[in-house]
């Protein structure tokens, strides 16, 4: 006696659902593992070389830095627009991770005016109370050349209408002097956080007055978690 036609048929749909089964499991591994790995922070490139004066005219250099985790941004004193909202973010997340293994680097880009003594006076007017956030100064040419290394934008000195204007980005910077990031919800590195405020929670629009600040949580989470490392 032959057997009944549709058992084969049967058989041939449970070897294809076996498949797909196996197919979904194998995607959904492949999902989590990713997620597992990107928790980590992505190393940008390593920072680049300086050496420049802080308000209590010390030199300090990226080697000085060696074994904190630290910010750097650029920005000026006299700036009437993003960098106080800059610098006050960057006070706001200091006074959160209130740890000696984290520092600050400012560097000013009107080191014409920001001499020591003037970011020594910033420095105390804004509220910093840490040792380890410096203010630096020095040649507008070289700071010129270490925001091209950092890959962050400032105007051309050469160009009057355009030399002070700066990007509000800010590097994260590990204790083995490695550019951090995380990962954008794209899977994309970050590359560079922002120190500006919002009018919206996903970190869209800037505003001055914005009430949100997305990437300074942000900051606070993985400053914390390179403090570990």
């Amino acid at each position: 006696m032959q057997p009944p036609k549709n058992k084969k048929s049967k058989s041939s749909r449970q070897t294809i659902i076996k498949i797909l089964l196996l197919i979904g499991g194998l995607f959904v591994l492949i999902t989590v593992g990713v997620g597992y790995f990107k928790k980590d922070l992505y190393t940008v490139m390593k920072v680049p070389d300086f050496q420049l004066t802080d308000q209590n005219n010390r030199h300090i250099s990226n080697r000085d830095m060696l074994g904190k985790v630290y910010l750097v941004e650029f920005f000026y004193s006299s700036c009437p627009s993003i960098c106080p909202i800059m610098n006050n973010n960057i006070r706001y997340i200091e006074e959160r991770i209130n740890c000696p293994d984290f520092g600050v680097i400012s560097i000013s880009i009107d080191p014409a005016h920001d001499t020591p003594e003037f970011l020594r006076l910033h420095a105390q007017r804004i509220g910093v109370k840490s040792p380890h956030w410096h203010f630096l100064t020095g040649d507008r040419a070289y700071i010129e050349k270490i925001a091209d290394q950092f890959n962050i934008y400032i105007g051309d000195q050469s160009d009057e209408s355009e030399s002070l204007n700066h990007s509000g980005m800010l590097a994260l910077v590990d204790k083995k002097g490695n550019i951090r990031c995380r990962y954008k919800k794209d899977g994309m590195p970050m590359l560079y956080y922002s120190g500006l405020n919002y009018q919206d929670p996903q970190g869209k629009t800037p505003k001055l007055n914005g009430e949100y600040h997305p990437d300074r949580e942000f900051l606070i989470e993985d400053i914390k978690r390179l403090l570990q490392e």
